[in-house]
């Protein structure tokens, strides 16, 4: 589905990747580790077309996407949920919801049922303005938003972040559904190490720009993979 290669970033004169090699499959959920700032978040917003890599490349279901735009990404069937959510606060939730119509087809622009199955609350709150939500809320409609897009690659960059516990298990119930219900890819930054642990099917560990470590989610057990984790 999704493969990138020896990926290299700069900002600048600084390097945030070096060589980062990485494959997210479909019906599969892909978990990106690492401590705060070793090019976790600068990967993902490479592979969305956030930033362009300065060597190497990128590919979605065979398709070099070196010189797609983000929008022609979208469009092709990657969606971002980014950290911090980045929802729009004077929007109401049905807008906000909306704002994943932009790459669809006339006849697509509708809001798929299951968003308001996985999250209930989002329907009870549609006309509500998204910054009055709390953040958990806004995380689910972060997601939301994302899965109106009829994703086939979903990229979630720690979606637990500053999250209430009752809604980190309503997120990871909702990523286990559309592993394998729905048979999306997921690409997820995380830093909460049990979610990852209960959700991945495989891990890649970052450090320095490097991936340090590729492996099933059990070797997150070994304590030579976990000393890549602790501070």
């Amino acid at each position: 589905m999704l493969t990138v290669t020896d990926a290299v970033l700069h900002y600048g004169a600084a390097q945030a990747l070096r060589g980062v090699s990485l494959r997210a499959e479909a019906g599969r959920i892909t978990c990106v580790l690492g401590r705060n700032g070793v090019g976790k978040t600068s990967l993902m917003r490479s592979i969305v077309g956030h930033h362009r890599l300065t060597t190497g490349s990128i590919a979605f279901e065979g398709k070099a996407l070196d010189r797609s735009a983000a929008y022609d990404r979208a469009r092709s069937g990657i969606a971002f949920v980014p950290q911090g959510r980045e929802i729009f606060p004077l929007l109401s939730v049905r807008e906000n919801l909306e704002t994943g119509f932009a790459p669809l087809r006339r006849g697509e622009r509708s809001i798929p049922p299951h968003v308001f199955e996985l999250f209930p609350v989002l329907k009870d709150m549609l006309s509500r303005r998204g910054g009055d939500l709390s953040g958990g809320q806004q995380q689910q409609l972060a997601i939301g938003r994302a899965l109106v897009m009829r994703p086939k690659l979903l990229v979630l960059d720690e979606p637990t972040e500053g999250i209430q516990p009752s809604i980190i298990k309503d997120i990871g119930r909702a990523i286990r559904f559309l592993r394998d219900s729905a048979g999306i890819a997921i690409l997820l930054v995380e830093q909460y190490l049990d979610f990852c642990r209960e959700l991945a099917d495989e891990v890649y560990i970052m450090d320095r720009g490097l991936v340090v470590h590729h492996g099933p989610a059990t070797d997150l057990d070994r304590p030579d993979v976990r000393k890549f984790l602790t501070v």
